[in-house]
């Protein structure tokens, strides 16, 4: 079913009109909806509105919207901090990490990143990202938007990190624990950071476990940074009900 994302919508709103030119251009130009057809508008927070197209404009488009339901969240709300790789695959990154139901992503620079990115391809970057989870969370029927936060250092991801409930590295060297022996079936609030090509520093590993994150081991063959993302939450993901 067609579904669009909204910032918000007013409690007990029945006719929602969709004036903002990439959402009408999206409707009418790449989903071609038809009047009475069925859609799906989230508000990016679990809140989903059935509804139907009640008309179309040149230059808008009224729904008539049918109610309010509210979709229950997973039970592991999952943060990805991960060191950019080089091309184009923190592109797919995004894409694959949305699909999988990721709270958040954080896009990382740790000291063997090969990619470093000036404060403009910075907000580039960061808009043609939303641009992409938003496309992934329609395709995958999401009714949350993944939180795509701004280029962090591994210190200021380190620093924020007390919120979280289980904290994890996956690195190559050292004394670590296998992933499902730390995953298991947990729940609550996961950060999970994602090293570059070249693995993490010996002094990122100290000061991650200094902070609490636990090292693990994601088996034995050296995984590529997307490869390792996309392992990592899936097995979260998976798990998460055993």
């Amino acid at each position: 079913m067609n579904r669009l994302f909204v910032d918000k919508i007013k409690e007990g709103e029945k006719n929602l009109v969709l004036n903002d030119p990439v959402q009408v251009h999206h409707l009418k130009d790449v989903l071609r909806v038809r009047v009475s057809e069925p859609v799906v508008v989230c508000d990016g927070s679990g809140s989903e509105y059935p509804g139907v197209v009640s008309e179309i404009g040149d230059k808008n488009v009224r729904l008539l919207l049918r109610g309010k339901k509210m979709r229950d969240g997973p039970e592991a709300s999952i943060t990805i901090a991960c060191a950019i790789p080089k091309n184009a695959r923190m592109d797919d990154i995004v894409d694959k990490l949305t699909q999988l139901g990721v709270e958040c992503i954080i896009p990382l620079e740790t000291e063997r990143v090969i990619v470093r990115l000036d404060k403009e391809k910075k907000a580039y970057r960061l808009q043609r990202w939303e641009k992409i989870a938003l496309s992934s969370a329609r395709q995958s029927q999401r009714a949350r938007l993944v939180k795509i936060e701004p280029v962090s250092s591994l210190d200021d991801v380190l620093s924020s990190s007390r919120v979280f409930d289980l904290k994890i590295i996956p690195t190559l060297e050292g004394d670590r624990k296998l992933l499902k022996d730390v995953v298991g079936g947990k729940r609550g609030r996961i950060i999970v950071l994602i090293g570059p090509e070249g693995d993490f520093t010996p002094a990122e590993v100290s000061s991650a476990k200094k902070a609490g994150f636990l090292p693990v081991s994601l088996g034995d063959n050296v995984l590529r940074v997307d490869t390792a993302a996309i392992a990592v939450a899936s097995f979260i993901r998976l798990n998460e009900k055993n």
